[in-house]
């Protein structure tokens, strides 16, 4: 083996080593807010994001136990999780980016949980597509809780009437709410928002917090926690 190859080697085995010890951590950060407000660990799921990281990557977190993955982009997951889904079938992909309604037939047929329905023109072809194929992963509605222009969501003053469209009208498997809080404000009063809102329309299911709020995500309720620099470290810069 070339000094190069063993170097490799050695930037692979420190890289899964990494994301092992980053995992536990993580972990053991959601153990600590859930039991903080009288909640069970296993009650928050842990989404591992890997957003523009490798396969390797990917795998190195299946070693170490994890079996909930978020991506972002349809076309990035398409190339990444079916050949680990044959080796690992008990993996669960959310995806937690845009949907655009071109990929809906390639997300159903992908995806186990679609977080980002957010109007009425992709919910209709959610709809569409399930009733063809017979394949009906949960859904999450995602509200902008920030009500930013640049941001896709629902407002949160149309979410009651929207969420009843979804469930009622076209017969989505709505299992909860998603938000994603502006950057520069405090979190925690777009989670209190989200919750309220899920509250009042029965929804238990709420993905909220990442890398840096995770924590106070669980304290208003979080069941999905999606993180991904804190698991995988920095993004690579795509090419």
């Amino acid at each position: 083996m070339s000094p190069r190859e063993d170097d490799s080697a050695d930037d692979a085995t420190q890289q899964r080593g990494g994301i092992a010890d980053n995992l536990a951590a993580v972990h053991g950060h959601i153990a600590a807010a859930a039991q903080a407000v009288g909640r069970a660990p296993d009650s928050v799921t842990l989404v591992a994001v890997g957003k523009l990281h490798p396969r390797q990557a990917i795998e190195a977190a299946l070693r170490a136990g994890q079996r909930v993955f978020g991506e972002n982009r349809v076309q990035e997951a398409q190339g990444k999780f079916p050949p680990l889904r044959a080796e690992h079938p008990d993996i669960a992909l959310h995806l937690i980016g845009p949907l655009q309604s071109n990929k809906v037939r390639d997300a159903v047929a992908l995806f186990d949980v679609i977080e980002t329905v957010d109007r009425p023109k992709l919910a209709r072809a959610l709809a569409t597509e399930m009733e063809r194929t017979g394949r009906r992963p949960d859904c999450f509605i995602q509200i902008n809780t920030g009500e930013e222009p640049q941001k896709a969501g629902v407002m949160p003053r149309e979410a009651d009437a929207f969420i009843a469209l979804a469930r009622e009208e076209l017969g989505l498997p709505i299992a909860g709410l998603m938000c994603i809080p502006p950057i520069e404000e405090e979190p925690a009063m777009h989670f209190a928002l989200l919750s309220k809102i899920a509250a009042r329309n029965g929804l238990s299911a709420l993905s909220m917090g990442m890398s840096g709020d995770y924590e106070a995500a669980i304290r208003f309720g979080a069941t999905h926690v999606r993180v991904g620099t804190a698991i995988f470290g920095a993004r690579p810069v795509p090419t």
